[in-house]
């Protein structure tokens, strides 16, 4: 299966295309991968992407387009894909679409993990990182035995500015103007699943593969 996973930050979309990608036994495909790739072996296109990263500048469409597409062709992926991060904007999915269809084939399903703005900070705001060994801990799901001291190595816990609640709020209005539009957008094409988010993880997984499950994965 082809598939592209969506969702908002906080609603577990790295730890689900893990999960999934392995059940379906395709190549997890993340754009940050492929950044790194790219980058640290010196790639025509990851030179490129370097450039602007260097000058604190987003990479252009088009050059993530064409990393992506490399990726795509290379042969783990010719009996399906799980991509994730990927696309984010709508002229993005126009750009796959079109990739796609350029090497023969389209996508099967978007899954798409529904988890509202509340449950994410709370999520999100709980996590606390060690300053020694760099372990994220959480207030609420993985509570050290003493607060603000770290079980394993005994250093100071803090909060990353990312995971403060003003700056969750901020990626999700960011998420809410560029990509929540996806979802229209594959929604218009009758690839779109919907999977709730919200519980244990493993109940997540269940779902998402039941859903699978119904379209043939």
């Amino acid at each position: 299966m082809r598939l592209v996973l969506v969702g908002p930050p906080g609603a577990g979309k790295g730890t689900q295309a893990e999960f999934i990608a392995a059940h379906l036994s395709v190549p997890k495909i993340s754009t940050g991968d492929i950044f790194r790739a790219n980058v640290s072996q010196g790639t025509p296109l990851g030179v490129e992407a370097k450039r602007y990263m260097d000058a604190g500048k987003l990479v252009p469409d088009e050059v993530t387009i064409n990393m992506v597409r490399d990726r795509l062709a290379e042969p783990d992926a010719s009996e399906g894909f799980l991509l994730d991060g990927f696309p984010r904007t709508t002229p993005q999915a126009a750009a796959l679409d079109k990739l796609l269809a350029d090497l023969g084939t389209a996508l099967d399903l978007v899954l798409e993990l529904v988890v509202d703005d509340d449950e994410v900070i709370r999520r999100l705001s709980g996590r606390r990182t060690c300053r020694g060994c760099g372990k994220i801990w959480h207030v609420e799901f993985d509570a050290t035995t003493r607060e603000g001291i770290c079980d394993r190595c005994g250093a100071e816990l803090f909060q990353r500015d990312d995971d403060k609640p003003e700056t969750i709020a901020a990626r999700l209005r960011e998420y809410a103007e560029k990509t929540a539009p996806l979802v229209d957008y594959y929604g218009a094409q009758n690839k779109l699943v919907g999977i709730d988010a919200t519980g244990p993880v493993e109940d997540v997984t269940v779902r998402a593969i039941d859903a699978l499950r119904s379209y043939g994965g």
